[in-house]
């Protein structure tokens, strides 16, 4: 996730201290009429809860704000963007009317913890809508690794998905060995993969993902496009059904 939520209690802090100034701030200008510094400082202790709710308020607004630049970017790119076999693994009709893009990172909790979510969709839906998987490691040189094999892995295409979710349900820190380990225990071929690893194109797909990213402003792992709306963050049944309705 976006750096772990751009780092939310060092964000949360950041908020509650701009919202101390901004009440100081007009207290002093005596823009909040019959108060001064001591009656806020006394108030705001006796009611933290207000810090709290202007903390939350900052943080939904910047977050709505963010959430419409990355919508607009992404519907400048069109969804053709993310189906690019180049980019992502491709499943499901060609012609199924409702789509599903995940960009991912092996090592992001939050992908672990949508893991099962997404999982559940795709079995109950994977013969009526389009998926597109994207590798976005972002999590440093195991993830970049783990991408790696796991991209070798899109050339035995019909073990890809059994290995992909798998790994994304394990606990363990997703390092090349754990990631051999999890190819070995749903059936791929470990020489085939070990040779396909090799393909200059593994490294071209993963710069090709992040430049994709760059342009939808993702900057954070998971982020879920649902019929062509987008959501950065774990997700759970609720809310993918409210995306799939839109």
């Amino acid at each position: 996730m976006k750096t772990d939520w751009k780092l939310a209690a060092w964000g949360g802090a950041c908020g509650a201290v701009l919202a101390v100034i901004v009440i100081l701030g007009l207290a002093r200008y005596g823009l909040l009429p019959g108060t001064g510094d001591g009656a806020i400082h006394a108030y705001l202790m006796a009611h933290p809860e207000i810090l709290i709710d202007m903390t939350t308020k900052l943080q939904d607004q910047q977050t709505a704000a963010e959430d419409a630049t990355r919508q607009t970017a992404i519907d400048k790119l069109g969804m053709k963007a993310f189906f690019d076999p180049k980019v992502a693994f491709i499943t499901g009709p060609k012609d199924a009317k409702a789509t599903f893009v995940e960009f991912f990172d092996y090592n992001c909790p939050y992908c672990r913890a949508s893991n099962a979510t997404v999982k559940a969709y795709y079995e109950k839906h994977k013969k009526d809508v389009r998926f597109a998987f994207i590798e976005f490691p972002i999590k440093g040189p195991d993830s970049t690794a783990a991408a790696r094999i796991a991209l070798a892995a899109r050339k035995q295409p019909d073990k890809y998905l059994a290995f992909h979710f798998a790994l994304m349900a394990e606990k363990k820190r997703a390092d090349p060995a754990l990631v051999v380990e999890v190819a070995k225990k749903v059936g791929l071929d470990l020489k085939k993969l070990q040779a396909d690893e090799k393909d200059p194109s593994i490294a071209q797909t993963i710069a090709a993902g992040h430049a994709l990213a760059q342009a939808a402003n993702i900057d954070g792992t998971p982020a879920f496009i649902v019929n062509g709306k987008v959501r950065e963050g774990a997700i759970d049944d609720d809310a993918l059904k409210a995306m799939v309705k839109g």
